[in-house]
């Protein structure tokens, strides 16, 4: 049994590895990165234990699932013989542990994985018990509880409930919001299955039972696709009538970065008064003023007047998207000049205010490669309002495209207020542009391998006229792990964070600290930076959008195990010049894998240095030396931050040391074979020789001696399997990646005066 449980991992784990490497050699952008893809189940009740499992890509040894909070613990779970069992765990949730989302990841060979969400509620969990694709087959689900459940292509999940009439009883399924790929179709049948109540674009349904009696619930994909990534959290509750329905939490879009300001409460002290949907009715205010809205009934547009004097300047934000809405807020004002003799008032259009841009360029369609995916825009307000004339301002605020929505849940906080400069932050890792029309949106975990240094594309949103310049920093790194930050200038909205592993940085894993620092009004302040990734790694998102996504943290590691393909260091870390003059840098190449092509384009990076021209690095060579012209930049003296950045085709190899060593065990296991055989064809012999006393016992001999064989057998077949794996992982492919000298200095010195 031992063997048989032995050769049986061996199998399953060489069977992932063969996916993951076919998976590798179709992927031509990045270099592998470990990813946790599912968790099963994708949550837990608070103060309970259970069995998770996982799937992913690069996951390979594999250690404990961790968390973002230490109250969620795991152990691996064992088998009969002690021996961990691939990729299951066993998960257990302190019960002082808070409800909501936490992220979870696994430590591999490469380092840290992407994250995958895990939920914890207070809510009893149903586990699955069969499969439950038809009527006659329903899974029952108690009334307060949550059960997961994973779609399948061309399928549909169904479930069964008991409810008693005027109960109010809640359906959410929660799927985007915990990294699904599932457009949930969520219904509510009679016990025949007959639809009474269908929903196609949030997943939750609000349920007023009619009368005693048994309810289906279906789940489905909008278009009837499913697979392991269409899964699911369904949740069932009772809920008092007239109480507003609180959902099962999700992830915050990339853009929520930017909300709220700081200081705001989490509350508004003023609300919507209604009714205020026309000039004649609208809501008197005075400012400064901090109100909560709703958009609501369908094309509702709300009326709200204040005075104002000639000079003063307010600042107008309205957050309703990026709370998580599917809304688009505008707003007009005007000044109100009351008529006379009778006459009709008239209204002077001030101000039009609608979406707030990108602060930087992002992906022209959300999934071309012309840029990220990733977007620090929103459809959300933000705009300066400056009083010319001292009088009566109306301000209408709207939802673009409320006017067939009623929605009672489509809210916005709507805040006027005097210039509070700030900034908020937020991070992503570097895209990849290539020429050759690949179309990547990959998750891209700082999982750093020996040598490396890995780029994050940085975006401040400035907030009520703040223009100062932000240092960037990042601390609480893994031992032989710096981090340099490229800061963003006065005015601009970009800087990148470089982190590097040491050569020899030993494996190891870390949560970090992000932070961006300036002066507001002669104070210095610190602000957070927010981390954001793609929920699914995309090698080709010209067929499916990519769903980027806020993290809870900063997780950085280091492999240990393996290196950069190639590490380009500056010779001088701090580098002297006067103005005007020219530089040159003397770089050092550390390589340990081939590329395709000769040369890298590489450019500069750096506030100050951006418009330096773009030039080529030697692959082969284990030297270079790059010129800048500080004249034609127009430096001034300072010091600056700076680095090279460039893409390039790696001849991938996976662990080609590994072959050696599957080698030298299989030749084992043939050596194991053959002396078998012989003794196999001895014992042979000497059972027909035997006498007939002694032919039972060499017959007992000769069977355990053939089933040694037998085994011995299985094994060098595994083993042989193994070899061929590992030489084909280890065969080199082309891989387009991203490749970042770590950062020096330059420190610019005024001319001498005569």
């Amino acid at each position: 049994m031992i063997i048989s449980r032995h050769f049986t991992r061996i199998a399953i784990a060489w069977t992932l590895f063969l996916g993951w490497a076919s998976l590798a050699s179709a992927q031509s952008v990045g270099l592998p990165a470990p990813r946790l893809l599912t968790t099963l189940p994708m949550g837990g009740k608070v103060g309970t234990e259970f069995e998770v499992a996982t799937t992913g890509e690069h996951l390979d040894q594999a250690e404990n699932l961790i968390f973002s909070d230490p109250r969620i613990t795991s152990k691996r779970k064992l088998d009969e013989a002690g021996e961990p069992v691939a990729n299951r765990y066993l998960v257990a949730i302190a019960s002082d542990c808070p409800v909501g989302l936490y992220e979870a990841r696994v430590m591999t060979r490469l380092g840290i994985s992407s994250s995958r969400i895990f939920a914890v509620g207070t809510l009893s969990e149903v586990i699955p018990a069969k499969p439950n694709r038809t009527l006659a087959t329903a899974q029952e689900l108690p009334l307060n509880s949550v059960t997961n459940g994973t779609v399948a292509d061309r399928s549909i999940d169904f479930y069964t409930f008991q409810a008693k009439k005027s109960q109010r009883l809640i359906v959410d399924c929660a799927t985007r919001g915990i990294d699904s790929k599932l457009n949930a179709t969520v219904i509510i049948g009679d016990a025949a299955g007959r639809d009474l109540m269908v929903e196609r674009r949030g997943g939750v349904l609000d349920f007023a039972v009619p009368k005693d009696d048994t309810y289906v619930i279906k789940v489905h994909e909008l278009t009837f696709k499913g697979g392991p990534a269409f899964y699911y959290r369904l949740g069932l509750w009772e809920q008092p009538v007239g109480t507003p329905i609180v959902r099962q939490p999700k992830t915050n879009a990339v853009n929520s970065f930017s909300w709220p300001a700081l200081g705001l409460p989490t509350q508004a002290p003023q609300t919507e008064v209604e009714p205020n949907n026309d000039g004649s009715h609208a809501q008197r205010i005075t400012l400064p003023c901090d109100i909560s809205g709703r958009f609501y009934p369908a094309a509702d547009v709300d009326f709200f007047e204040f005075e104002a004097k000639k000079g003063e300047e307010w600042w107008i934000e309205v957050a309703s998207e990026r709370l998580g809405l599917p809304t688009d807020p505008a707003i007009l004002v005007q000044q109100v000049v009351k008529g006379k003799n009778g006459e009709a008032d008239k209204l002077i259009d001030v101000l039009e205010l609608a979406d707030i841009p990108s602060p930087v360029k992002i992906s022209s369609n959300g999934y071309a490669y012309d840029g990220p995916p990733y977007n620090a825009g929103t459809s959300d307000i933000l705009g300066k309002l400056a009083i010319k004339e001292d009088g009566v301002y109306r301000l209408q605020i709207s939802d673009l495209f409320g006017g067939t929505r009623t929605e009672a849940g489509h809210v916005y906080r709507l805040v006027i207020r005097r210039a509070a400069p700030d900034f908020a932050l937020v991070a992503w890792a570097l895209h990849m542009e290539l020429r050759n029309g690949d179309r990547n949106a990959l998750s891209k975990p700082i999982a750093l391998r020996g040598g490396a240094t890995m780029a994050l594309e940085v975006v401040a949103f400035r907030r009520d006229g703040f223009d100062g310049e932000i240092e960037l920093a990042m601390e609480g790194l893994p031992k032989g792990v710096t981090a340099h930050g490229l800061k963003i200038p006065a005015g601009q909205s970009r800087g990148l964070m470089l982190i590097t592993a040491d050569a020899d940085a030993p494996r190891a894993y870390a949560n970090g600290t992000f932070v961006g620092r300036s002066t507001i009004a002669g104070q210095a302040v610190i602000r957070p930076c927010r981390l954001a990734s793609v929920s699914w790694p995309i090698p080709d998102s010209s067929g499916e959008i990519p769903s980027p996504r806020l993290l809870a943290d900063i997780p950085v590691s280091v492999s240990g195990l393996e290196h950069a393909p190639l590490t380009i260091i500056a010779k001088t870390q701090v580098l002297e010049a006067k103005m005007g003059e020219k530089l040159t840098i003397s770089l050092v190449h550390k390589r340990t894998s081939d590329f395709s092509g000769d040369k890298i384009r590489m450019k500069t990076i750096g506030a100050g240095f951006e418009k330096a021209p773009v030039f080529e690095l030697p692959t082969k060579a284990d030297s270079s030396e790059v010129v800048l012209d500080l004249k034609a930049l127009n430096v001034p003296p300072g010091d600056y931050r700076v680095s090279f950045l460039g893409g390039g085709v790696v001849k991938y190899r996976h662990q080609p040391e590994l072959v050696a060593s599957v080698e030298a065990a299989s030749q084992k296991k043939l050596v194991e074979v053959k002396a078998l055989e012989e003794q196999v064809k001895k014992v042979a012999t000497d059972a027909q020789n035997a006498p007939a006393e002694k032919k039972d016992q060499m017959a007992k001999v000769l069977a355990a001696v053939n089933a040694k064989m037998k085994a011995a057998t299985v094994a060098l077949t595994a083993a042989q399997l193994q070899l061929k794996l590992a030489k084909e992982a280890a065969q080199p492919k082309d891989i387009a990646d991203i490749i970042v000298c770590e950062p020096f200095t330059i420190r610019v010195m005024p001319l001498e005066k005569k």
